[in-house]
């Protein structure tokens, strides 16, 4: 009996797929030879999920893979109207990420609140300067997105007794909609965008809404890179529109050295690392092969992304 071919865009390290020995033929490609390999494979691992090479392979007719799956929460790389007009699952990473996001946007918090970035650069200079901090205790958070990450910062934001609102696309119990932004942000000390990228979405957060914010806000974006006018956030920052900022997703990445982010006052910036943990390629490894054998017997797949919103339906 032939076993079906799974295609794997490689990113270093490659996944652990031993599991499937003998029930797959595991394949590999790259930007490169993607589109050649396509149409002969049945299921697609996107692991290099900073790859857009899906989009520009993606065969418009003919055979393609029945089921794509990307080791990452966003599906705005991979998607192209070819493949969301197409009847090939998509299925994404989500759950791996959620706690390790909330833990890193609770370090930012606090950091900032606590003017840890500060006291670093005075101790590399030697320099004894005493100063008063914020108690995070009692001060107001709104995170937008309401999806596993959003809601798990937001569980982790109220453990340190930060009145949180979470903002969705639709209003639940619990969730406000995108009606009450504007007024949640500007009450708001702690603004943390977690939101997948959609074109209802793309430059959320711009000249306009950093206004809306008041001086003593800081804005945090875990979400993706285009969530965010960046010349807007640096031109708030450097006007004192808003107190601070913190960056781990960008438009382009790997950041550039001459971007001007890098300069920006009162801004830090991390490599795309808010959800990378010792272990998680792992896990992300052992996510799919388990998915994949739901999909050999004929199980439903988790997991499935709407190709029409970009996101797996949820709250």
């Amino acid at each position: 009996m032939t076993v079906p071919t799974v295609l794997v865009l490689d990113a270093d390290p490659l996944p652990r797929l031993g599991r499937l020995t003998g029930r797959a033929r595991v394949e590999h490609a790259d930007s490169s030879t993607l589109a050649e390999r396509l149409p002969h494979a049945d299921v697609l691992l996107v692991w290099d999920f900073a790859s857009r090479a899906v989009r520009a392979a993606w065969p418009g007719e003919g055979p393609r893979p029945r089921w794509v799956h990307t080791a990452s929460a966003g599906v705005d790389h991979l998607m192209c109207p070819e493949l969301a007009a197409s009847d090939t699952v998509v299925t994404n990473a989500r759950g791996v990420f959620d706690q390790p996001i909330a833990e890193y946007v609770a370090a930012l918090v606090l950091a900032m609140a606590k003017d840890l970035p500060r006291t670093l650069e005075l101790q590399r200079e030697r320099t004894w300067r005493h100063r008063e901090s914020q108690r995070v205790a009692g001060t107001r958070a709104c995170v937008v997105g309401s999806g596993p990450i959003g809601r798990t910062i937001a569980r982790t934001l109220r453990a340190l007794d930060i009145t949180t609102a979470l903002v969705g696309r639709t209003p639940h119990t619990g969730i406000h909609g995108p009606e009450d932004l504007d007024r949640l942000i500007a009450r708001a000390d702690w603004v943390i965008a977690a939101a997948p990228l959609t074109e209802q979405t793309r430059g959320m957060f711009d000249a306009r809404r950093f206004d809306v914010m008041q001086p003593s806000a800081r804005f945090i974006n875990i979400g993706r890179g285009g969530l965010v006018v960046e010349e807007a956030l640096a031109d708030a920052l450097a006007k004192r529109w808003i107190a601070g900022a913190a960056l781990d997703v960008f438009e382009h990445e790997p950041l550039t050295p001459d971007s001007p982010l890098w300069r920006a006052p009162g801004l830090i910036v991390s490599p795309h690392m808010s959800g990378d943990t010792v272990g998680w390629r792992d896990e992300l490894g052992a996510q799919f092969v388990e998915l994949y054998e739901r999909w050999e017997t004929g199980r439903p797949l988790l997991n499935v992304v709407d190709k029409q919103r970009g996101y797996v339906p949820g709250r």
